[in-house]
């Protein structure tokens, strides 16, 4: 018998959650997010599941996308954080790799590197989030040498990014919005020659219409979570892809006053019975989960109590009536979801995905 901690992947999941980002925007492509190993979900099995359905897949370096081309992926990729290197630009020629522009040096690599072909080139706009991207008042003058340059393959999309899509009530996405639309204006002497667009991240894409371009990027709503801390009409459609999971290996019984695990954090106000989990920070469990943080027992939520170790957890499970070792335990999935376990544990359910390693198998389902 193997150890019980598994993440299972439910690609039915993740294929519905897709379809689910096309149908709100039908006139929109929508480029599938499967950088970070498809925020941990495994990034080949996931863009093999939606490579009859996807147009193209994004990805944050070249090493992700010579990894889906060895694969057999064969859509275009984009890189979205660009080359860094004149080598990087000429295996993206080759690989049908697009690339993200967002600095001086990129752009000269680009136009003054010998291809043996010309380039995809989107062309990143800092619209407010000042992470990547040209300033507005630069955008007419890089977008001329581009559009000018052998090197690159017409038409050229204008991208920007969003910082707080997720809230609602945020005027700065309006804000952005609107230095991008500055921006694109300042292109109309280009005439017929204008940009393609993308803006739309997942939050965008279920909640705000307007932000629809050519091209939506999702990501975080691809994988069934909802990046709103409330309920949405839309991202309560999503289904949860992931389903982290493991089982009961130990039990015991202590008297009122023991204490439990390391640093000996919680002390039992009563006669308890401890449930030994096998899952810890070396698989991703977030070690600074508090004592209170839902663990599904059974499908009965009980509470962590103790400080997470590097390969167990213990719950509290005196309210059930039956538990025995082996008995299964969900960390977070379908019936927990990820973002009320991350809320706890003040980060996201992007990192508690994104960061569980290796040593977890990955069962498609």
């Amino acid at each position: 018998m193997s150890r019980p901690t598994k993440a299972l992947i439910n690609l039915d999941a993740l294929r519905n959650n897709f379809r689910l980002a096309q149908a709100l925007a039908p006139s929109s492509q929508t480029m599938p997010m499967v950088k970070a190993n498809a925020y941990g979900h495994g990034m080949v099995p996931v863009a093999t599941a939606l490579a009859d359905l996807a147009p193209a897949f994004g990805v944050a370096c070249i090493e992700e996308a010579l990894e889906l081309r060895k694969a057999g992926i064969t859509q275009p990729i984009l890189l979205l954080e660009g080359t860094f290197s004149a080598e990087e630009v000429a295996i993206a020629a080759l690989k049908n790799i697009w690339m993200m522009v967002e600095n001086h040096a990129q752009k000269e690599a680009i136009i003054n590197t010998e291809l043996p072909m010309s380039v995809y080139v989107w062309l990143g706009l800092d619209s407010g989030m000042h992470r990547l991207g040209f300033q507005p008042s630069d955008i007419a003058d890089v977008y001329g040498q581009l559009l000018n340059s052998r090197n690159v393959h017409k038409p050229i999309v204008l991208a920007s990014h969003f910082a707080c899509a997720e809230d609602l009530k945020n005027s700065y996405t309006q804000q952005q919005l609107d230095s991008f639309n500055q921006a694109l204006a300042s292109l109309s002497e280009y005439g017929d020659a204008q940009p393609l667009q993308s803006l739309a991240n997942s939050a965008s894409i279920l909640a705000r219409p307007d932000t629809h371009r050519d091209w939506n990027r999702p990501g975080y709503m691809l994988y069934g979570s909802s990046p709103f801390d409330h309920p949405h009409s839309n991202a309560d459609k999503l289904q949860a892809v992931m389903t982290l999971t493991s089982a009961v290996i130990s039990l015991r019984h202590i008297a009122a006053g023991e204490v439990v695990g390391y640093s000996g954090r919680w002390r039992a106000d009563k006669p308890s019975t401890i449930a030994t989990i096998a899952i810890g920070y070396g698989d991703g469990y977030p070690r600074g989960a508090p004592n209170g943080t839902p663990v599904l027992v059974n499908g009965v939520e009980c509470p962590l109590v103790g400080n997470v170790s590097m390969d167990m957890i213990t719950v509290d499970v005196s309210a059930l009536t039956r538990v025995a070792i082996g008995d299964p335990v969900e960390l977070w999935g379908p019936n927990l979801a990820v973002s009320r376990v991350a809320k706890l544990c003040n980060t996201i359910g992007y990192e508690l995905m994104t960061r569980i390693p290796a040593r977890v198998p990955r069962i498609y389902q």
